[in-house]
């Protein structure tokens, strides 16, 4: 089925996270974003669409060349013949340059490879991933101190409006 059919169908997920580490985006300094292809059984894809997943514990490794998603926390699907092991490695489908800038990230700069968000984009799923230089505590308290001030900024300007 093409992709413009799917799109006339209308998949309910397109567009919608179904799954977010919204951890990572404070414990790491994004450097580089990258978006993923997922290679997953059927029963995954099921289970996906009906209950969502898991990555705040996930990360992505790199093996001889290849990307793999290992500690993502899939649900079974209860209705498959076949039930999948709910936190199996999996592999990442990204370009190879993309594998080797990653791969060289982690060995030279000192980076880490975490999962961002899941989400289906014309039905397939995909994932962001990215490049995170750890943060220090220093940078965690500078971080929360600037949305703190984001959120009273925003208060005084909405009363303003008043």
């Amino acid at each position: 089925m093409s992709a413009a059919k799917r799109k006339r169908r209308g998949a309910p997920q397109d567009g919608r996270d179904l799954a977010q580490n919204r951890r990572a985006r404070f414990e790491y300094d994004i450097v580089e974003r990258f978006e993923a292809g997922l290679v997953l059984l059927g029963s995954e894809v099921k289970a996906l669409r009906e209950r969502g997943g898991t990555i705040q514990d996930a990360y992505v490794q790199v093996r001889r060349g290849e990307a793999w998603l290992v500690g993502a926390h899939i649900p079974q699907y209860p209705p498959a013949v076949e039930p999948h092991d709910p936190t199996r490695t999996r592999k990442l489908l990204l370009h190879r340059r993309e594998i080797e800038q990653i791969d060289e990230a982690l060995t030279r700069k000192g980076l880490a490879v975490v999962p961002l968000r899941l989400y289906f984009k014309d039905g397939r799923a995909k994932m962001e991933i990215a490049l995170g230089r750890g943060r220090t505590l220093h940078d965690k308290r500078r971080a929360i101190r600037d949305r703190e001030d984001r959120r009273e900024a925003d208060r005084a300007m909405k009363a303003a409006r008043r």
